[in-house]
């Protein structure tokens, strides 16, 4: 399952000059295209706010990127749009509830603005459709993941009055990949490039391979002059994006073959990539990951249980020992490799027993982080049919979770205590909360918070480990 958090892309206009080659100033000190500047004759200002995974942040980069290039002008708040799309996750049922929530309160800009178009885009908008519209008062455009390039033409017809409010854009389209449209990268210090939609596993838990489609996988020729034009932008650093990224393949290509080559484009200093299924960690990969010096030393190994019962229940073709020879030859191969993982508590069917095998799966691999859920139920996925007694009780599931957690909250506490004194490159992100610091990465996704001037945000510092919260680092540069 993916983490769920609220994106906002705030820097209006389009921050990048469109002439493509490289600019070497900072991105935000580049000058920005004139024709975006004054949106009065323009298609209107839009506003997108971005619930989920990696993956909807990219599709809002790709969405923004259609409207910028039909005329329309981003801006940082939705008081000053015309426009406002919420782009959202489906996930888990929390995650579907604020998007429910939000949608309320973005209600309150129509006394402003009565000609105001709202519209929900994204896998929940795949998964409930016209039912958006008709429990939620207000929305005017629903649309999902595949059908994007329709949107500015749609918009635009809502806000001449040529056509009526409440339009659905759904369905699955096999061969939408977004080739040839200009992603707007806002925010952030990583270049996130999607290498492959929908997903053929078909878990019992999740619905992305319902809202998403089964597996499309871009051409590697395509991947790679999308990640030389993210250098020629200012970014160092790329994300290759996936549902189960590993599984890529196209033509003669696999995704070690791809990894090499992304890892190889003048320019680049670090390559991650998320989510990789555990059944598609190959020893060529592995070999990549470690000859390659700008992948990172960096693994995300989703397990989701402990116990071979409830794997095989979860349809995750694999068992646990199998997982733990693959976490063996990660560590072997890979020497310094930082290991995450996402794990669901109270799966229907799960007994104590079962809950026993996680933890100690977890106390086993030592994992240097980890995103832990209780099970949420997600209509329409083969989970739901499960019969109504195998159903863990939610005060049962939250104890488990809270379980897990305090295990898991140990071992990383002891993990990231053994790292302190040591020196890490850091690649600076952003501010920090504590005034007079900035917060990065190191090559192993760990955040350091240290002192330094926001005006590096982008550029990477040597610093010294000196003390840890148990989740983040505190350092000094040296």
């Amino acid at each position: 399952m993916e983490r769920t958090k609220l994106v906002t892309l705030k820097t209006p206009g389009a921050d990048r000059p469109r002439d493509r080659r490289r600019d070497p100033r900072p991105r935000d000190a580049r000058p920005r295209d004139p024709r975006l500047r004054d949106p009065r004759a323009l298609g209107g200002r839009v506003y997108i706010e971005t619930y989920g995974c990696q993956m909807n942040i990219n599709d809002t980069e790709l969405m923004e990127g259609l409207l910028v290039e039909e005329g329309f002008v981003s801006v940082d708040a939705p008081e000053r749009a015309d426009v406002i799309l919420v782009n959202t996750c489906a996930i888990r049922e929390h995650a579907e509830q604020r998007v429910r929530g939000r949608i309320g309160e973005l209600q309150r800009h129509r006394k402003r603005h009565p000609g105001l178009v709202l519209g929900v885009t994204g896998c929940m908008a795949q998964r409930l459709g016209p039912r958006l519209i008709e429990e939620a008062a207000g929305v005017d455009v629903v649309a999902g993941p595949d059908v994007y390039r329709a949107l500015p033409d749609l918009i635009g017809s809502i806000r001449t009055n040529a056509i009526e409010r409440g339009q659905t854009l759904l369905g699955l389209d096999a061969g939408e990949n977004y080739e040839g449209v200009d992603s707007v990268r806002r925010e952030g210090v990583s270049a996130w490039i999607t290498v492959q939609r929908g997903c053929d596993h078909r878990c019992t838990f999740c619905i992305v391979p319902y809202v998403r489609g089964p597996e499309k996988n871009r051409a590697p020729e395509a991947v790679i002059a999308e990640t030389r034009r993210a250098v020629e932008d200012g970014f160092t650093e790329v994300v290759l994006l996936g549902q189960t990224v590993n599984s890529y393949e196209s033509g003669d290509w696999n995704f070690a073959t791809l990894l090499r080559a992304v890892s190889r484009v003048e320019g680049i200093r670090r390559v991650r990539f998320t989510s990789p299924h555990p059944n598609d960690v190959t020893p060529e990969l592995l070999d990549v990951m470690a000859e390659e010096p700008t992948v990172c030393r960096q693994l995300h190994l989703p397990v989701q249980s402990g116990s071979d019962r409830i794997l095989k229940r979860m349809v995750r073709r694999y068992t646990s020992e199998g997982f733990l020879d693959k976490v063996e030859a990660a560590r072997r191969e890979v020497p310094g490799i930082a290991l995450s993982t996402d794990v669901i508590v109270a799966f229907p069917g799960e007994m104590e027993a079962d809950f026993e095998a996680t933890l100690e799966l977890m106390r086993e691999v030592r994992f240097d982080d980890a995103y832990l859920y209780k099970y949420s139920l997600r209509e329409g996925t083969p989970a739901t049919r499960f019969p109504a007694p195998d159903f863990v009780p939610d005060d049962v599931g939250s104890e488990r979770l809270e379980r897990l957690i305090g295990e898991h909250r140990a071992i990383q506490r002891e993990i990231n205590e053994s790292e302190v004194g040591s020196r890490r490159e850091v690649l600076i992100e952003r501010s920090a909360r504590s005034p007079g610091d900035v917060l990065g990465r190191t090559e192993q996704n760990k955040v350091v918070a240290f002192p330094g001037d926001p005006c590096r945000i982008g550029t990477y510092a040597q610093v010294r480990l000196t003390g840890t919260t148990g989740a983040t680092f505190m350092g000094q540069p040296c």
